[in-house]
């Protein structure tokens, strides 16, 4: 695949340390459950996203206010610099946050989105009815637990989130792909992008993943146990912190593991580099 794109990065791995790694994978590979994440179509109906969409994408509709965390919003976020609607991420029920949302939209021009798989996030539930009682439009993202028991009383229309690892389903579901589609944002390219980026990274050979992979792993062999980034785009922000949460949640179990960190570079770099360089 030619994206157009020269990657480089550094330092460069040993091929020892690579033909270390990739008899490791196909040694463990079939311990691991299927990467579910690869299938791009299979949880999703894009015929019942059309259907469901339609009141929220006339041009009236300026503001897409979605009240998610974690994996029911990352994903959305790395993608949000692709929107042609203005995003309002309600990630808990900050008194701030919610203030400068309701200033500057309104429910004529708003749709509310609630997002959770499990349905029990207090912080996000809790602010429904904030939004409810000033007569905003609801589209939800639910199956289970008592966000989909508020959202069925106050017949809010909705979607469903399957019961699958959330910072993984995001990009191949309704968590993400709902809110982007209503956005403005070409959710066909992104799935085709996801499709050919999992052909080319995804087949256990020689790559730049499977290289980055094993240079991580090296390091937490070697007592390393936290990944800071620092990225020079605004436009890279949402994607780096969909990298935090997954190398947390994915290797971070038990005080075992990679946490994942990072600041926007031109605010951390002085601090940082002069720690690293003096």
């Amino acid at each position: 695949m030619n994206i157009g794109v020269n990657l480089e990065y550094y330092p460069k791995i040993s091929r020892e340390m690579l033909n270390k790694s990739i008899i490791t994978i196909n040694e463990n590979k079939k311990k691991w459950d299927h990467p579910f994440f690869i299938e791009t179509q299979k949880h999703l109906d894009i015929d019942e996203i059309k259907k469901a969409t339609r009141p929220f994408l006339n041009e009236q509709m300026k503001n897409v206010i979605v009240l998610g965390t974690g994996g029911s919003i990352q994903t959305l976020l790395a993608l949000k610099h692709l929107s042609k609607k203005n995003i309002f991420p309600i990630s808990s029920s900050r008194a701030v946050e919610l203030y400068e949302c309701l200033n500057q939209t309104k429910p004529k021009n708003s749709v509310v989105i609630p997002i959770s798989r499990g349905g029990e996030t207090l912080d996000i539930n809790s602010v429904i009815g904030i939004f409810l009682d000033k007569g905003y439009q609801f589209l939800g993202l639910s199956s289970q637990g008592t966000m989909n028991e508020i959202l069925e009383e106050i017949d809010c229309p909705m979607l469903d989130v399957p019961d699958l690892s959330g910072r993984f389903a995001g990009s191949i579901s309704n968590v993400a792909i709902v809110p982007a589609y209503i956005s403005g944002i070409d959710v066909n390219s992104f799935l085709e992008g996801l499709r050919k980026g999992y052909d080319l990274f995804m087949n256990y050979q020689d790559n730049s993943a499977l290289e980055f992979s094993s240079f991580l792993f090296n390091l937490y062999e070697k007592e390393y146990d936290i990944v800071f980034s620092m990225p020079y785009s605004f436009n890279l922000e949402g994607s780096v912190g969909l990298f935090v949460q997954e190398i947390s949640e994915s290797t971070g179990k038990d005080g075992k593991g990679l946490m994942g960190a990072f600041q926007s570079a031109p605010l951390a770099q002085h601090s940082v580099l002069e720690y690293l360089l003096g």
